[in-house]
């Protein structure tokens, strides 16, 4: 009997574990690789701010998935997991059972519970939502006024690429903290401050937005006019995983064991976003993970017990624009062309690796 080994998410933890899958020569006879997503490619989702802000055109960011014949790629859109009965419910199409699952179904924005904000903000979450972001900046008109909410690491990209792109466009960026980057350390802050003022992006710290209308945010009692609003204030699990009845984290992400297994449903790895990680959200958290469970699979595989190490992190980098950008690795600040050449770099090394 075929067993099926799904993977559900065809994002960076997703298809990191279906390359070293496939990258492993002993893979049983017994055993079926799926990978299911919604899209018939991979969007390259830490680039998605260059797509919103038209320097880039969603062929430079789209992946293909791998083409092997020990792999079946099927597309659908999942409305839910029967963690039970093993199965993965589809809109418009029959269940699909497996055997092992991996969730790597990435994550959506979160909007605080503010009134407004999901219905009447923009975002770039998903290749679909950036592509209808970069449509309604580009119908802007000269002059007009973009408004970013969110003063982290996407939401400082996407306004530094903005005005690139845009030099007439008046830019904000609006954050609840003191600072944008409030996470980074202060000579990050500083430079990357710094260079908003000199290319007149406007920050305004310690926000308490209470409502979004057409056109208008309200920060308490105080109404900031805009003509678009770029969300990129939060994020949360897929609400798939979110219905799961499972231990999750205070985030909602779901709990899981050294061997990135639902400790009830041990045969159920969740990967990326959607895991309950000792360090924040990102595509190179997802894709160290994605290795490990690949690590504990080929184990099984073999009848042994894996040895897993501690996923290590190499670092975050930012971009300002094209020529300019920032990095910390470990407690090692960097600032202008250096971070903003590797990361470059970075990005040319994972669309060869994953195409």
């Amino acid at each position: 009997m075929t067993k099926k080994l799904v993977i559900l998410g065809g994002g960076y933890g997703g298809i990191t574990i279906a390359q070293h899958l496939l990258d492993k020569k002993n893979i049983p006879d017994d055993v079926e690789i799926v990978l299911i997503d919604r899209m018939p490619f991979q969007g390259l989702k830490t680039e998605y701010y260059a797509l919103a802000s038209g320097t880039v055109s969603d062929v430079d960011i789209r992946v293909q998935y791998p083409v092997d014949p020990r792999l079946r790629i099927v597309y659908g859109e999942v409305t839910g997991i029967d963690l039970t009965n093993k199965q993965i419910d589809f809109a418009g199409m029959e269940s699909f059972d497996y055997h092992t699952l991996i969730i790597a179904l990435g994550c959506v924005d979160k909007f605080h519970d503010i009134p407004g904000a999901e219905q009447y903000s923009n975002t770039i979450q998903t290749l679909s939502a950036t592509r209808s972001t970069y449509q309604m900046i580009n119908d802007v008109k000269p002059y007009g006024q973009i408004t970013i909410v969110g003063g982290g690491l996407s939401g400082v990209e996407l306004a530094a690429e903005l005005r690139e792109s845009r030099k007439d466009l008046k830019i904000r960026i609006i954050d609840r903290g003191p600072s944008i980057l409030s996470a980074f350390p202060e000579k990050l802050q500083s430079f990357v401050r710094t260079w908003f003022t000199e290319h007149d992006i406007e920050m305004k710290g310690q926000a308490v937005l209470t409502q979004v209308e057409p056109g208008i945010i309200h920060n308490g009692i105080e109404l900031i006019y805009t003509d678009v609003t770029i969300w990129t204030a939060g994020i949360q699990p897929s609400p798939i995983v979110q219905k799961l009845n499972v231990l999750k984290d205070g985030q909602g992400r779901v709990l899981i064991n050294e061997f990135h297994q639902i400790p009830t449903f041990p045969e159920v790895y969740v990967v990326g976003d959607c895991a309950s990680l000792p360090f924040s959200p990102s595509a190179q958290a997802a894709e160290g993970q994605g290795k490990q469970i690949v690590e504990v699979i080929h184990a099984g595989w073999k009848n042994e017990t894996p040895r897993l190490g501690q996923i290590k992190l190499k670092g975050v980098l930012g971009s300002l624009g094209k020529k300019s950008g920032f990095g910390l690795m470990g407690k090692r600040t960097m600032t202008g062309k250096v971070p903003r050449a590797i990361k470059s770099g970075v990005l040319w090394m994972s669309k060869r690796h994953f195409g």
